[in-house]
């Protein structure tokens, strides 16, 4: 009998054994294929700081050199002075911001307005919202552009900023109706109870419980905004009411003048920074906003 439970006992160790080291060949090969394709993704980001810190003669030297030696740090100092780019940081500081704001205020009143309130043809109207996203952009790109030309506006702001009041982001009102439908009426109703009216209630009750899914938007629309150049493109004319991305755009050169890649490179850079930070002081609340997105409702 004791033998038997022995053998039992060295039985069991040994399947606790083989599946303790599956578990962790599994979580290896899983680090493995991570850190794999995040290298594969940084080589990119690499070449360009790389590059920025090069004479324009080193960037596309063979073999190339991913350390340059000595580091031209002078370069960010000189295609800042190059082009107005104080000017044009101060143009795409208030496009991302006005944006911003216009995006998230208005998405969040309609994905409030399709998660609580009943009214006839809701469920059509949220229908052919999402049906929007299956729309090229380029297929309304003529339209819209003879739309503010009858208007008036092209060499204004105003295209880059006004649609975002019109809740023009399918996704960004999903994602807040979503969230919102997660939400217990219970709250709503207590606060009824309590003397709050519709504003109230949406604005002290509501909107903190949707904050990871406020802030992923958030993230999204300063992407969306930071890094757009065709929108700038199309609709500004004045040099002095270009953006960051087309300030750079200047650096491909003309006719008779050679690209500045160097410049180009730097810029990107420095382009680049703000997203970053923005991402990773919003990590944690971004990754929670659109992973619970699907499980709400």
């Amino acid at each position: 009998m004791t033998a038997r439970l022995e053998t039992t006992l060295v039985v069991a160790q040994r399947a606790r054994r083989v599946r303790r080291a599956k578990a962790v060949a599994s979580r290896t090969a899983a680090y493995v294929v991570v850190i794999a394709g995040a290298v594969v993704l940084l080589v990119p980001f690499f070449w360009m700081v790389s590059s920025s810190l090069k004479e324009l003669q080193d960037v596309f030297a063979y073999p190339p050199v991913w350390l340059p030696i000595p580091p031209q740090w002078h370069n960010y100092l000189d295609a800042w002075r190059a082009v107005p780019f104080g000017r044009y940081l101060a143009n795409t500081v208030f496009v991302t911001v006005l944006g911003m704001f216009a995006e998230i205020t208005s998405c969040t009143l309609v994905a409030y307005g399709f998660a609580r309130y009943s009214f006839p043809g809701r469920n059509a109207l949220f229908f052919i919202l999402l049906s929007t996203m299956m729309l090229p952009y380029h297929v309304t790109l003529i339209p819209t552009y003879m739309i503010w030309r009858n208007l008036k506006l092209l060499d204004t702001f105003d295209p880059l900023v006004l649609p975002a009041w019109t809740a023009w982001g399918p996704f960004y009102v999903f994602l807040l109706r979503q969230f919102f439908m997660g939400v217990p009426r219970d709250l709503e109703e207590a606060a009824k109870i309590d003397g709050a009216n519709v504003l109230q209630t949406f604005a002290h009750v509501m909107l903190p419980q949707i904050k990871p899914a406020l802030l992923a938007v958030a993230v999204f629309a300063f992407r969306g905004y930071w890094n757009n150049f065709l929108g700038p493109l199309i609709y500004l004319n004045s040099m002095s009411k270009y953006t960051l991305t087309l300030g750079m755009y200047l650096f491909m050169g003309g006719v008779n003048e050679a690209p500045q890649w160097h410049w180009l490179m730097a810029m990107s850079t420095v382009l680049a920074v703000p997203m970053l930070v923005t991402f990773f002081l919003a990590q944690r609340y971004f990754i929670e906003g659109i992973s619970l997105t699907g499980l709400k409702g």
